[in-house]
């Protein structure tokens, strides 16, 4: 059972949410959250596996709310619920340590697809918010592109390879299947990238895959 937290200040929105993730059996809501500081209670009194937490809320923002939870509850994996016009809060989210990005009014399937992945160790950025980061990339994309293409080359083929199924979504558990190998390998692989690479989550080292043209696409 994946458990999640669930923070908007807008009760309809949590309402709304919360009826999508009871479609799914395997996803329980254990505690719900109007304002980030009430959404780092939650969380250190629920530890739930998701913490599913909108960028705009009082008393504590979604990204000072997210870092916050990181730094608590380690274990607990973040989802930024964001709407258009909110692209500028991507990278910091990305700082805090988000691993996945939905829109509110997105395809109710990405939902429970980005909460699923999310829980699994993945990332999941609603294809709409992938688009617009690789547009944000886009006008410093040759300088980045060199810079990423200069990390990768200090790592081993085998973790190049890691690297780039890391960058098309795969799970530890996908990627071990995919390389015949037992999911402990592969979690040592991604925690060495990791420090090698600088980077504090899979979706920063989706960022280096893409640009160092590991991921096609």
């Amino acid at each position: 059972m994946i458990r999640v937290l669930l923070a908007d200040d807008e009760a309809m929105v949590r309402a709304g949410v919360a009826a999508i993730l009871a479609t799914d059996s395997g996803i329980e809501v254990v505690a719900e959250a109007g304002d980030g500081r009430e959404a780092i209670e939650r969380a250190r009194e629920t530890r739930p596996d998701v913490a599913l937490l909108d960028i705009r809320m009082p008393q504590l923002d979604g990204l000072e709310a997210a870092a916050e939870i990181r730094r608590l509850v380690p274990e607990t994996a973040i989802i930024m619920l964001t709407t258009f016009g909110e692209d500028d809060y991507i990278a910091k989210a990305l700082a805090c340590g988000a691993g996945g990005f939905l829109l509110k009014a997105g395809d109710p399937r990405e939902l429970l697809a980005g909460v699923r992945a999310v829980a699994d160790g993945a990332a999941f950025l609603s294809p709409k918010v992938a688009r617009r980061v690789i547009e944000q990339l886009s006008g410093q994309q040759l300088s980045r592109g060199a810079r990423a293409r200069e990390q990768v080359a200090a790592l081993t083929d085998r973790e190049r390879e890691v690297l780039g199924l890391v960058g098309s979504g795969l799970s530890n558990a996908d990627i071990a299947a995919r390389l015949h190998v037992v999911e402990g390998t592969v979690k040592a692989y991604v925690s060495t990238i990791f420090t090698r690479l600088g980077v504090r989550n899979r979706v920063q080292a989706a960022i280096v895959a893409y640009e160092a043209g590991l991921v096609s696409g």
